[in-house]
């Protein structure tokens, strides 16, 4: 059984970026039913991402939490969703969909005490969250549950050929996506305006692109969004009930020998690349480093998009940097379970929680010389 995950020295388990003193990658470890690969890149002044992998013997978790308005709600997430989900697994004898819910529902529970307790000195807070994805692997069972548009796509290998097929195994909740639109506007039938286009994209009420998440408590609880001191609206307009719910997506697959892979990543990734592109990359390049790899593919494409390189944009410091790419994190999950017989790379009760910095910047500041450029 899962336990209690507590952060390691970051830089025991990642490198830094290889000239990007905004990105660290780990390039290869082991699993219970294959190896991964991850890494994160920052664009914010405060990272706002959140990536962690916690192996067992009998089973790997993936976690990615893409923050919004702030970093609290993310790093919330990391540090409770698991063992909340230990518990409810211990409590119920074994992992399922139900218990995966109820470990969402505990989390948001919880963070929203953090708020009401936190509100009338930091009111920002309440308008802090996190995007949640989550993976679970025990056996031949492969558990995806997500809160907002991060994203798990699987790599299959094309039944009697050479080629890899993309399959996605998440739900985007954005109202950028048609059929989430229409699912806000469903549960709004008496509010024309619970979804409207405003600054170039679709947002509902104006304020917010995912319709679901941990945290965002202004937009889940009407008494929260206005300002405590001042009494005025922290929304742009009144809100008089939910517009958002912490429900989460959750998919049960079995695993079969033609998968090959797994991406859990945050939208900064899919922004750039298709969930095709991704999967070709993995597929045609050696293991060591893929997911740097993959953010290298995606900071080449946003550079290429403003008519640049990489390596002009790798030079730009944080904050700056978020008005070219977003924070990005990537996890590779190499499933060869039915391929190699990877099991003994675990042995006996070995436990490990491989955690991703919670600021790059502040990590590599710690590192001797000043490895970004700080544009003004």
């Amino acid at each position: 059984m899962l336990r209690s995950c507590v952060r390691p020295l970051e830089r025991c388990f990642g490198r830094l970026g290889g000239g990007d003193g905004l990105m660290w990658h780990m390039d290869l470890k082991p699993h219970a039913s294959g190896e991964f690969s991850i890494a994160v890149v920052q664009a914010n002044n405060s990272l706002e991402d959140q990536g962690q992998v916690i192996t067992s013997p009998s089973a790997t978790f993936v976690g990615v939490y893409d923050g919004h308005g702030g970093p609290e709600a993310s790093r919330f997430v990391s540090n409770r969703l698991f063992p909340h989900l230990d518990r409810f697994a211990s409590e119920q004898g074994g992992l399922s969909a139900d218990v995966i819910k109820k470990a969402f529902d505990a989390t948001e529970e919880e963070f929203f005490h953090l708020v009401k307790r936190s509100w009338l000195s930091r009111p920002q807070i309440a308008s802090v969250g996190s995007c949640c994805l989550v993976g679970a692997i025990a056996g031949d069972t492969l558990y995806v549950a997500n809160l907002g548009d991060s994203r798990a796509v699987l790599g299959r290998r094309a039944l009697g050929r050479r080629t890899v097929v993309a399959e996605r195994l998440s739900t985007d909740h954005n109202v950028s996506v048609e059929e989430v639109r229409k699912e806000v506007a469903e549960l709004h039938p008496d509010d024309k305006q619970i979804v409207v286009h405003t600054r170039g994209v679709w947002r509902i009420k104006g304020i917010i692109q995912v319709s679901r998440s941990i945290g965002d408590i202004y937009l889940k609880k009407p008494e929260f969004s206005r300002d405590p001191l001042f009494h005025q609206f922290v929304s742009p307009v009144p809100l008089k009930r939910p517009v958002i719910t912490a429900e989460p997506s959750i998919r049960v697959r079995k695993l079969m020998p033609h998968d090959l892979f797994l991406i859990f990543a945050s939208d900064g990734l899919w922004e750039q690349l298709s969930d095709e592109a991704a999967v070709e990359i993995v597929f045609k390049n050696p293991r060591a480093g893929i997911a740097k790899r993959l953010i290298r593919a995606a900071l080449n494409e946003a550079a290429r998009k403003r008519e640049m390189r990489y390596d002009d944009i790798k030079r730009i410091g944080k904050g700056i940097r978020r008005h070219f790419h977003d924070d990005i994190t990537v996890i590779v999950i190499f499933l060869d379970q039915n391929h190699q017989g990877v099991h003994s790379k675990i042995k006996g009760s070995i436990y490990d929680c491989t955690t991703a910095p919670v600021d790059i910047f502040s990590l590599n500041a710690d590192e001797p010389g000043d490895p970004v450029r700080r544009v003004e």
